[in-house]
């Protein structure tokens, strides 16, 4: 199996079981979560979702927990032998351990919404509609794996998420009347949560910024400030201060252009109006 063209994901129930021994290990070692955070320069989200089975442990973590927890290896040992499904492509890990970790994301879509706001009938059909198609074992899986990601929208202190999307994509029916009319309701509900922003780019603009295709802006908790771009067969990463400043203003002037947060909420009550 070539790893560059394979999704792989880790076993969740063998991660729930390697969290559970860094959970051990970590009380032996006489730590809070808080304190071991402090002292591994990690948020203590991090150690607590680690623990909890909702993220991998990577292997430079497991290294650095082993030495200073003195468990002679254990935990890379886990990792190493960790067994894998099916998932997200290579190119595509590193955005997903970002976007988890964001304090901020902005969003242009101009092809299908967004995954974090998609529901999971809808992100179902997108899978589906996949050429060369995936088998429904591996829909399945990756239809779960999309909705595991919006648990960031409903933390305690979610990111900031702000999102562009070209009118276009929100009035396509995938899935069909049913799922298309869930779907417009699970937006118009996304609406109201806290720090996010859903704006529509109108189908009647003359010019937008958008022209050269979607993006996603993304800032770490240290304040770094990423781009990062999808194609057909691949994705970019951009890290370039001048690139990413380019793209920034791209996005500044997108939502300028689209409808504003309440102008787009009264485009999802017209079109809920219509169903």
């Amino acid at each position: 199996m070539n790893p560059r063209k394979h999704p792989r994901k880790k076993n969740a129930s063998a991660m729930k079981m390697l969290g559970a021994q860094v959970a051990a290990f970590r009380r032996a070692g006489g730590f809070t979560q808080r304190s071991l955070s402090e002292r591994v320069v990690a948020d203590e989200e991090t150690i607590a979702s680690i623990e909890q089975g909702r993220r991998p442990l990577k292997a430079d973590f497991a290294e650095m927990l082993d030495e200073l927890l003195d468990t002679k290896g254990a935990l890379s040992v886990g990792v190493a032998n960790m067994p894998e499904i099916d998932q997200f492509p290579l190119w595509a890990e590193q955005y997903v351990d970002h976007e988890r970790e964001a304090i901020a994301l902005s969003l242009y879509a101009n092809q299908v919404l967004p995954g974090l706001l998609q529901t999971e009938a809808y992100a179902r059909e997108v899978f589906r509609s996949r050429i060369p198609v995936f088998d429904e074992d591996e829909v399945e899986t990756k239809t779960a794996a999309r909705i595991e990601r919006q648990e960031i929208l409903h933390r305690k202190v979610p990111p900031t998420i702000s999102y562009v999307i070209w009118e276009p994509v929100l009035r396509q029916p995938i899935g069909g009347r049913g799922v298309y009319g869930d779907q417009l309701r699970h937006l118009r509900t996304c609406t109201e949560l806290p720090g996010l922003s859903i704006q529509f780019l109108s189908l009647d603009r003359t010019r937008h910024a958008g022209l050269s295709g979607p993006f996603i802006l993304l800032e770490t908790p240290d304040h770094q400030h990423l781009a990062y771009a999808e194609t057909q067969r691949g994705s970019q990463w951009v890290a370039d201060p001048d690139e990413v400043s380019i793209m920034s203003r791209k996005y500044a002037m997108l939502r300028s252009q689209a409808l504003t947060p309440e102008e787009s909420r009264d485009l999802l009550d017209e079109l809920l109006g219509e169903q």
